[in-house]
């Protein structure tokens, strides 16, 4: 197995659009081709958008492109920049008289975080598929990512900034990679170290709350918790799949929610993964399940470590150097 760019991946381009002074953005997955997809959403306040379509029973085949957003359920407006891109490049579902673009979508909560009156929108849904496929994707404070936050039990004072991440790898011909936006109630945590990498923060920002400790110890206290979270992605490969093991893939791919986020799929989340399969490549279907998981959990890693401050909050670097010279003094925290 050797890590691969998230481009490299057979028939899928990735794209951002964001606007960083409103701390919002949106990230586009297009596979002009088409590509069987899936989906599981977990969370308990999700904002999607034709989700229904990727039912095994239901006549769609292939979908187009997946747009993940900030904005809350207003973000979902940028979907329509993407079918407008697609169409005017003769792409999509045949109707005879047009081509209709069939366009999966979810959202996060960023409205907390710069403008709430600044949202994804149509022209930005479009310009994030005029970025698609130019170059190494970026990560960090892009896209989907740009406002997101962890650690919001407290409220956005102690929360840490997060972002957007990706990670691929190649096993044989099979490639397979995800695209996540972290912006979780919870903690995040490297699971191959154990290190807590963001997450609620003290009183005084200088060190770690424990969002699952706070969560136990007011088990009869205030139940009001700050509900603006959602971590939400995509799982991408060149792999062989039905819609049915797509949407099995999704599912197996929240593992590496569960191992890097807690807690994880709560109701004040909205936790969602879509799956996109271009069909190039026949392989193992446990195989590819264990690697959906595998790749979502890094491209959280990722999404921490590659997050720069934003609007006050502090970042995994802010944190990390805290640590470095708090451990020169001989001090702890």
């Amino acid at each position: 197995m050797k890590e691969i760019e998230f481009a490299q991946i057979d028939g899928i381009k990735l794209g951002h659009a964001e606007d960083l002074a409103a701390a919002t953005g949106c990230t586009v997955i297009i596979s002009e081709e088409g590509a069987v997809a899936g989906v599981d959403v977990r969370g308990g306040a999700p904002g999607t958008r034709e989700t229904d379509l990727l039912d095994p029973v239901n006549m769609a085949q292939e979908i187009h492109a997946v747009m993940l957003a900030g904005g809350s359920a207003f973000g979902l407006d940028a979907a329509s920049g993407v079918m407008q891109f697609l169409e005017e490049r003769g792409i999509g579902f045949d109707v005879m008289v047009t081509k209709v673009p069939l366009v999966c979508g979810a959202v996060l909560f960023d409205l907390a975080l710069g403008d709430h009156r600044i949202r994804p929108d149509r022209a930005m849904g479009y310009r994030a598929c005029l970025a698609a496929g130019s170059g190494s994707p970026a990560q960090g404070n892009v896209g989907a990512g740009a406002g997101a936050a962890v650690g919001k039990v407290f409220g956005m004072a102690r929360a840490m900034k997060s972002g957007l991440g990706t990670f691929a790898v190649q096993v044989g011909d099979l490639k397979i990679g995800a695209v996540v936006a972290v912006n979780a109630l919870g903690d995040v945590f490297d699971p191959e170290t154990g290190d807590r990498l963001a997450g609620a923060l003290s009183e005084d920002l200088s060190a770690f709350a424990g969002t699952e400790e706070y969560l136990i110890d007011s088990f009869c206290g205030d139940k009001n918790f700050f509900r603006g979270n959602t971590t939400i992605g995509v799982v991408a490969s060149n792999a062989v799949l039905t819609k049915a093991q797509a949407s099995k893939t999704a599912s197996m791919a929240h593992d590496g929610f569960a191992r890097t986020i807690r807690p994880a799929h709560t109701m004040f989340d909205g936790d969602t993964i879509f799956t996109m399969a271009t069909g190039r490549v026949e392989a193992d279907f446990t195989l590819i399940g264990l690697l959906a998981a595998r790749v979502v959990e890094r491209a959280i890693v990722a999404a921490v470590k590659n997050a720069g401050p934003l609007c006050g909050l502090k970042c995994f670097s802010d944190m990390n150097q805290l640590g470095k010279r708090e451990a020169g003094t001989g001090q702890t925290r």
